[in-house]
């Protein structure tokens, strides 16, 4: 496989005038064949010449499929029962087997992970329907108190109405000009995204393409909007930093972790959203870390399938926030790298269990990061941006599904012809498959008029972002794949068999009560207990996450995670201005309480939206809480017994808290496939909801620090808790 590293480094011998470079590796020498190495990234070779780069692998042909079950199983696509007769019925209606790529398309454009079939589904608790779905209770909040929202459930991202501000950027894009001030009127964006699989998988590149991501969600709102600064949150079980002499560590089953420790997803997870940050150039200005088990007469919980997720804020223009629907003969365009055999069938394995398909179907599943590829193409978005007249009619970001996901929702409501021998090609032995749905990272789809296809062209071009006019428009509502050169369509399907009639999901469950022995304190140990809590990775410092990051890139950064002349990681909040001349800025924070949501889901809800406002209220708010939005992002351990039950009341809890206070909750996700398998034993991640608050701050220069600014004031200590204080 053709590496980031090698793509990047080809490059700048090509802008260099050196000619006749294809590929540039980088090998390391080892001792021996028993020498540890990342199966994922690296290869073991005896002894390397040229052929190494020329495998004799031949691309695999078009497969009729005759048997969508086997099929499914044998790919790991996660298709249900149902969908999988809902095919059979699309191949007997078009009186043809499907094609591989169509029911490959098909799993990862309808998985879970894509199309949100649990929280779009109907519930039967106790045999009892609930009325609303889970996804209708998020709306109820913005139905609610619509307050600043733009534009809520259908984007990338959420839109709020922002400040005026000033725009610092050249006065034109595709060639040099001056730079210029120009007034506009703003949208604040919101966006939280997991990247729980992937990272639990491959911990570096999981989180590094988790935050790259999230960026491209954000580049995507509207018809193109500009990232400000990054979030990161990870759980895990716990560390066994030292080898697991803690009590609480022993007293919990050992098991042979899947893929890698605690120790090393914690590390290898937080360099890879750093790494990514760092040299895309985002600030991550805010975070949260939890290490996690408990073990008794119901079972192992703890965060083995981990948590990683990667947030962020932004903003845009007010005339750009919504995007315009696509009219025949408009032009569909790539920007962004060529594909590889990465990622594939990212979105259908990512919605099961992890360990329980083979480990090559789940290892072949995780992306790899190209951040430099990534910063090329944002540049280009930003150009066509800040542009008096932005040509962007719609776009979207590759991820899960690749182009077949990214390309068939730009088209969704009109239909699209794509030409295959267009798309870029950095593995010769790609199958139309393959080449279809990988999902090699830092690409984005574009709708534009063909009239503004040389702009666009021109811009990309100066920022050398690759681009590619892969297909038009129809308007005829199907949507398909085409190869002239082979004379071949490895996709052609109308758009109501790939989007329109996929079966509903019923989620029937019970209420199953679990009790918890109650905790015992003995008040002379009271020394012992604060050491223990001081050790735990939620509430020591966190300078090992802080120090390796760029919190000050972009000039805008108001309010970082450090305080103080020590420069210790006490903020929890960050702060972004939106220009450099005003002081008008937007506020973020974070909040969760996977623990007590174990005692208590309905809690567990309200207290994570407690948390996340109470760290949000240290910056000024424009209008109160009439100004902060919510991004709830989901992690359950669904189709298990009680905890499909444990969900809704979750959800439910924390749509009726947000209500009465008046707030909204407009963007989130979901991952409910938290649960590890290994081989003897199955561990339940804790039902979690993590809470990313934003709101306008009306000055960013009175956020308040935990920092003392004169020793002789008097502190006052407010408890709110009502607790009785049990250890005296």
């Amino acid at each position: 496989m053709v590496t980031p590293w090698s793509t990047n480094a080809v490059e700048i011998t090509q802008n260099m005038g050196i000619e006749g470079v294809e590929r540039i590796e980088k090998f390391e020498q080892v001792k021996d064949e028993n020498t540890p190495f990342d199966p994922m990234l690296e290869k073991l070779y005896k002894g390397i010449d040229q052929k190494i780069f020329s495998p004799e692998i031949t691309p695999e042909n078009i497969v009729h499929i005759e048997n969508i079950k086997a099929f499914n199983e044998k790919e790991g696509l996660s298709l249900s029962e149902d969908e999988v007769d809902y095919l059979e019925g699309v191949a007997k209606k078009l009186k043809r087997p499907l094609t591989d790529s169509e029911v490959f398309g098909f799993s990862q454009v309808n998985s879970e992970h894509c199309r949100h079939k649990i929280f779009n589904g109907k519930f039967i608790i106790d045999g009892v329907e609930k009325k609303d779905s889970l996804f209708a209770l998020i709306k109820k909040t913005a139905e609610k108190n619509p307050n600043e929202l733009v534009s809520a459930y259908k984007d990338n991202v959420a839109f709020v109405k922002g400040a005026s501000l000033t725009q610092f950027a050249p006065e034109t894009a595709e060639k040099p000009s001056f730079y210029e001030e120009k007034e506009i009127e703003s949208v604040l964006s919101l966006k939280a995204e997991t990247h729980n699989f992937p990272t639990t998988v491959e911990p570096f590149n999981g989180a590094a393409t988790g935050s790259g991501g999230e960026i491209r969600d954000r580049l995507a709102g509207g018809k193109g909007s500009l990232p400000l600064a990054g979030t990161a949150v990870y759980m895990t079980a716990y560390s066994r930093l030292e080898g697991g002499k803690h009590f609480w560590e022993r007293k919990n089953t050992e098991r042979d972790w899947l893929y890698q420790t605690p120790m090393e997803i914690l590390i290898k997870a937080s360099n890879g959203a750093s790494d990514f940050g760092n040299k895309f150039g985002q600030p991550l200005i805010c975070g949260s870390v939890l290490t996690f088990e408990h073990q008794d007469e119901n079972g192992l919980l703890g965060f083995d399938k981990v948590i990683m997720q990667a947030g962020g804020i932004g903003y845009g223009k007010k005339i750009d926030a919504l995007k315009n629907t696509p009219q025949k003969d408009d032009r569909l365009v790539i920007l962004g790298g060529d594909n590889y055999r990465i990622g594939m069938g990212g979105a259908a394995v990512s919605s099961a269990d992890t360990g329980e398909m083979e480990s090559q179907i789940e290892l072949n599943a995780v992306q790899r990061s190209n951040p430099e590829m990534q910063k090329r193409v944002a540049n280009t978005i930003r150009g066509v941006v800040e542009t008096s007249d932005n040509p962007i009619v719609s776009i979207h970001d590759h991820g899960a599904g690749g182009h077949l996901n990214c390309l068939s929702e730009l088209v969704e409501e009109t239909g699209g012809k794509i030409d295959i021998d267009k798309l870029p090609v950095g593995d010769k032995t790609l199958s139309a498959k393959e080449l279809i749905g990988n999902e090699s990272q830092e690409r984005m789809g574009l709708v534009v008029k063909a009239k503004d296809l040389p702009l666009l062209t021109k811009i990309a071009e100066r920022e050398r972002s690759p681009i590619y006019d892969v297909g038009t428009v129809t308007g005829d509502h199907h949507f398909s794949f085409h190869s002239k050169t082979k004379n071949e369509k490895p996709i052609d399907l109308p758009l109501e068999a790939l989007f329109g009639n996929a079966p509903k999901t019923i989620i029937k469950d019970k209420t199953v009560p679990k009790n918890y022995a109650p905790i015992a304190y003995e008040k002379n140990h009271f020394e012992k207990y604060l050491a223990q809590v001081l050790q735990l990775e939620a509430v020591a410092c966190k300078d090992w996450l802080t120090n390796k990051v760029d919190r000050c890139v972009s000039g805008k950064v108001a309010k970082q995670q450090c305080a103080g002349s020590l420069q210790l990681p006490l903020n929890d909040v960050g702060v972004m201005a939106l220009d450099y001349k005003g002081k008008k800025g937007i506020a973020t924070a974070i909040g969760s309480a996977p623990v007590a949501s174990l005692i208590d889901e309905k809690a567990g809800g309200r207290t994570a939206i407690a948390e996340a406002l109470t760290n949000l209220i240290f910056a000024p708010l424009e209008k109160r809480l009439a100004s902060v939005s919510l991004s709830a992002n989901w992690m359950w351990a669904c189709k298990n017994e009680g905890e499909d039950a444990r969900l809704y009341n979750a959800v439910k809890a924390v749509s009726d808290f947000a209500i009465g206070l008046g707030i909204n909750i407009p963007t989130g996700k979901d991952s409910l496939s938290m649960k590890q398998k290994y081989k003897d034993k199955e561990v339940m991640a804790p039902g979690t909801v993590i809470i990313s608050a934003m709101g306008g701050c009306s000055d960013i220069q009175k956020v308040v620090e935990p920092v003392f600014k004169n020793i002789d004031n008097a502190i006052f200590y407010l408890d709110f808790s009502g607790d009785d204080f049990k250890l005296g």
